[in-house]
């Protein structure tokens, strides 16, 4: 068992109306034309697949794909949408769960990463993906910058959403290297506001890299976005992409 922190029943139950934004049409195109384009006539596996946000829309284009999942209440809510004959999906930690097979294409997206909470655990998941990759294959990771140049010297809070019906906020340790989001959902319209709490590990593109270069496998491209926006020194995000070799 990883480090990482286990969904709940209650979170698996709520999160795709949370995620609804997100899971549109709309805001998953250029992530599903991404992947598509790397999975090619390849099968795809997704590290920490959730309830199946991006995994059952891409299987729907036709891509094969096998999905890792720790929570077994996530799980069961993509059970839902696609059977396991249609979207295997195998309970266990990203960082050490072996599927049969080779993939074309391994990806994480959503900053989950994060959620294995040491380096040593981080670089595990690298050679994971490299593990299942096919010899030229692709391991694709989707990751916040670290936004450290929002804090001035004695603060150690960085608010990300402040609207309506949430508050969100991130809390940094930087010696650890971890930070911790913060969400207050306001879930009716009596005022009652839902707190939650989620543990990450940050960690910078380069050393990212590095963990790559630790598994074997060579950085290819790295943009700002799903659609293929140049990744530069403001960039909040980035997707990333490191290449096995093919020999």
């Amino acid at each position: 068992m990883t480090s990482s922190e286990l969904w709940t029943r209650e979170t698996a139950d709520r999160y795709d109306a949370e995620e609804a934004e997100n899971s549109s049409p709309a805001a998953l195109g250029p992530t599903l034309d991404f992947l598509a384009e790397l999975a090619g006539d390849g099968r795809a596996l997704e590290f920490a697949i959730g309830t199946g946000r991006v995994g059952v829309p891409l299987r729907e284009r036709g891509v094969p794909v096998t999905g890792i999942e720790l929570s077994q209440p996530m799980a069961a809510v993509l059970r839902r949408k696609a059977d396991e004959e249609t979207l295997p999906v195998v309970i266990g930690d990203m960082a050490t769960t072996v599927v049969p097979g080779e993939f074309t294409l391994v990806y994480l997206v959503y900053n989950t990463i994060g959620n294995l909470l040491t380096q040593d655990e981080q670089v595990a998941c690298f050679e994971n993906a490299a593990r299942h990759l096919a010899p030229g294959g692709r391991f694709v990771i989707e990751l916040t910058v670290p936004p450290l140049r929002f804090l001035p010297p004695g603060q150690t809070a960085v608010p990300f959403d402040v609207s309506e019906r949430h508050l969100g906020f991130d809390t940094f340790d930087l010696v650890e290297q971890t930070l911790v989001s913060h969400h207050f959902t306001r879930d009716g319209d009596d005022g009652r506001y839902r707190r939650g709490t989620c543990r990450q590990r940050y960690a910078w593109p380069a050393e990212l890299d590095l963990m790559a270069r630790i598994a074997g496998l060579e950085l290819e491209s790295r943009a700002e976005g799903w659609d293929g926006a140049p990744f530069g020194p403001d960039s909040a995000q980035h997707i990333s992409v490191w290449r096995k070799p093919v020999a």
